[in-house]
């Protein structure tokens, strides 16, 4: 996470390829477009290298549209409702003579059929809007045949084969794979599935990395001294790479609309979003003023000495709080603002106060203070460490 980002330069973008883990791309460029940032160049393979075409297109709306539209068989010639049980391992309800007719075209074609995704890529990519776009566009295959990779910039590219060059990047080994102009070609992401090279090797300077962690090689590149490098990345699992699953894509949208936003506004938070100016002074000042009884109750839960009452706040920052930083994981230079939104988070988790949000700190405490309440009356109980936790931040 960086400090301040600045708005005033131009950032080359780096996306990712990792299939349907693709739509998390999409929600970043959400809040690039909200939060005015300037994007001079994209590099991408795979997916990546889809979402790059639509980036330079430039309608966010209508690259929003296609993939919330998006299901299995608008990307491979296969049942919906049958790759819904499958990737749900919901044998229950496979239609076993179904799945073992489509296993054997799959096998007697050598691979998925992927008609859908060619159609797709005709009807929806604009090669002129690409040729035109100010932002520069270069994305990567692997040529089989000479076993190397391929960059294809889409200014020097002959419009007629974008099309194809784009299905050729996106070519996963799982996919039947038919020559393209009498040429074979393989997912660029294969062999260099975060392009930081493409941008740095044209002289970028600022780049952004849109990590969705797809399968592929991440290829070692040696950053300059010169080139600053930003990283935009989810801490949850977005899914599989064919898991073209309506609520999925439409949720990792926001989860990248989120993390974006949480590196543009540098917001504070692991798990939630927290827009926070605490300084170390006032975050200590608010672990003091915490429920007494439930510091209390804390040192217990850790067997620490709370007999002496008058030294229940010293006993609490010594002794509890170096305690609770290994709890909850900080980095061992942890300080006092870190632990206490961490323990906020804490707070705000165990009583499920809603995560795709940005909140400063006293919204957060107050939905944690009304979801307890809420659950003390249906007598809800809580795990003892966690019980402790949300008392001490909401009594």
């Amino acid at each position: 996470m960086i400090k301040e980002f600045d708005f005033s330069k131009e950032y080359g973008i780096v996306l990712e390829g990792g299939g349907a883990k693709g739509a998390y791309q999409i929600g970043v460029w959400k809040a690039f477009l909200e939060c005015g940032v300037k994007i001079k160049g994209v590099s991408g393979v795979s997916v990546g290298a889809l979402n790059g075409a639509l980036i330079c297109m430039g309608d966010y709306e209508e690259a929003e549209t296609l993939w919330k539209s998006l299901t299995y068989s608008n990307i491979m010639n296969l049942d919906d409702e049958q790759m819904k049980h499958l990737m749900n391992l919901d044998i229950k309800n496979l239609d076993l003579k179904m799945l073992s007719r489509d296993t054997g075209k799959i096998i007697s074609g050598r691979g998925i059929d992927i008609t859908p995704l060619k159609e797709l890529i005709q009807n929806w990519v604009d090669e002129e809007k690409i040729y035109n776009s100010p932002v520069e566009f270069v994305f990567g295959t692997f040529l089989v045949s000479k076993l190397k990779e391929i960059e294809i910039t889409a200014r020097e590219a002959e419009k007629a084969s974008l099309k194809d060059y784009l299905l050729a990047s996106a070519l996963l080994p799982a996919f039947r794979n038919d020559k393209l102009n009498g040429q074979t070609f393989l997912d660029g992401g294969m062999f260099n599935n975060v392009p930081v090279d493409m941008l740095i090797n044209r002289g970028y300077k600022d780049i952004i990395v849109v990590r969705i962690y797809g399968i592929g090689l991440e290829k070692p590149v040696k950053i300059p001294k010169d080139v600053n490098v930003i990283q935009i990345a989810p801490n949850i699992n977005l899914g599989g790479i064919l898991e073209f699953n309506s609520e999925k894509i439409q949720r990792n949208i926001e989860v990248g609309y989120y993390d974006a936003m949480r590196c543009l506004h540098n917001l504070s938070g692991r798990i939630y979003y927290i827009d926070s100016d605490l300084e170390e002074g006032e975050s200590l000042l608010k672990l003091m003023k915490l429920n007494e009884a439930a510091k209390m109750a804390l040192l217990e839960y850790y067997k620490l000495d709370y007999s002496n009452t008058d030294l229940i706040v010293r006993r609490f920052l010594e002794q509890a709080c170096p305690n609770l930083a290994t709890t909850l994981k900080l980095k061992r230079d942890w300080n006092y603002t870190e632990l206490y939104i961490s323990l906020l988070e804490l707070c705000a988790k165990s009583v499920r106060v809603p995560k795709y949000k940005i909140y400063t700190v006293e919204e957060l405490k107050r939905n944690c203070f009304e979801k307890y309440q809420k659950m003390r009356q249906r007598n809800y109980k809580l795990p003892i460490f966690h019980e402790l936790v949300v008392k001490m931040m909401t009594i």
